[in-house]
């Protein structure tokens, strides 16, 4: 270990050859990882327009669902693959990065666009034969933008969290363009804003553990080159990035409200007005997940969720109550 951080001291590439696995599947377990499987969790938000609408639970349904979270799983595979491919030579001289099977030298950088450039022609082009045009097109623009990311719009200010926030959005959208469902405009700002809220509280995490990992490097007579993990980070402010996440969290409630209220003048037969009360956990979810943003611990939106269980038990609670306003309990 010591070796190693001398290496990186001296900013040379770390051997990745130790990492590199060898035998019969690990080719494919290379690929498996590269794909990122615990990302997959996001493409989870291709339910989010059936379930408002309450058009989640016929077979026919059901069946685009699945098949759309597959595609958009694949295309979302093969940015990753390509992504890594020509990351290859950076990630090898990063601490972390280095583990990752291309960088290390599990999986072949030709075979990685390869498999990549497969999935991202099979994955709209079934879309085509299997769900509706309009899916199909939507999806091709996905690939499309995030490979557009992946070779230069990452170092484009602004644009870099418009893009991350686009790649959320259109996971929301795509569950209801396979189905033919219309999508509510205050759905769309919700979706839109509450994206960029998490996206820019990560970004800010970021930009406040690099300058708190450089002070201790001052501190303790060492450089620590910014920008390592993310160079355009040192274009940002933490004041600005602070900016946009309070902001992006104030748009969100405010949709959601509207969204929640439009219905409050017709009067329904549940035994409570739960789309109206879903608010309050709506408001209880955003305000838990800012504490994260403002300490700068807010990392990937899955894991803020998954290791925090009071966020996690008001989702479940927001689910519940959002559930019983479209079953009109």
């Amino acid at each position: 270990m010591a070796d190693r951080a001398a290496v990186l001291d001296r900013g040379e590439a770390p051997d990745a050859s130790p990492l590199r696995r060898t035998g019969p599947w690990a080719i494919p377990q290379g690929l498996l990882r590269t794909a990122r499987p615990r990302q997959w969790v996001k493409n989870v938000l291709v339910i989010a327009a059936p379930a408002a609408a309450g058009e989640l639970f016929s077979r026919h349904a059901l069946t685009q669902v699945a098949l759309t979270f597959c595609l958009f799983t694949a295309a979302a595979a093969a940015v990753y693959l390509v992504n890594d491919a020509r990351d290859a030579e950076a990630d090898r001289a990063h601490p972390t990065k280095c583990r990752r099977p291309v960088a290390a030298g599990q999986v072949p950088v030709p075979l990685a666009y390869a498999v990549g450039g497969l999935l991202a022609v099979l994955a709209p082009a079934a879309a085509a034969v299997l769900c509706t045009p309009l899916t199909a097109a939507l999806l091709a623009a996905y690939v499309v933008m995030q490979f557009a990311y992946c070779v230069s719009l990452k170092h484009v200010l602004v644009v870099d969290l418009a893009v991350v926030t686009t790649g959320f959005l259109m996971r929301a959208m795509i569950g209801g363009v396979a189905l033919d469902i219309p999508l509510s405009r205050w759905f769309l700002i919700t979706t839109g804003f509450g994206a960029l809220f998490m996206v820019s509280a990560k970004r800010y995490s970021e930009a406040v553990q690099m300058t708190e990992a450089a002070r201790a490097a001052t501190a303790a007579g060492r450089t620590e080159r910014l920008g390592a993990t993310r160079a355009l980070l040192t274009s940002y402010t933490t004041g600005y990035l602070r900016f946009v996440w309070q902001l992006a969290a104030g748009v969100a409630v405010l949709a959601y409200c509207l969204w929640a209220m439009e219905s409050g003048g017709i009067e329904g037969t549940g035994l409570l007005p739960w789309r109206q009360l879903s608010v309050v956990a709506f408001v209880l979810a955003i305000l838990r997940y800012a504490v994260f943003a403002d300490r700068g611990t807010a990392g990937e939106p899955e894991d803020v969720v998954l290791r925090d269980r009071a966020l996690a038990l008001i989702g479940v609670v927001w689910l519940a109550m959002y559930g019983f306003a479209v079953a009109d309990w």
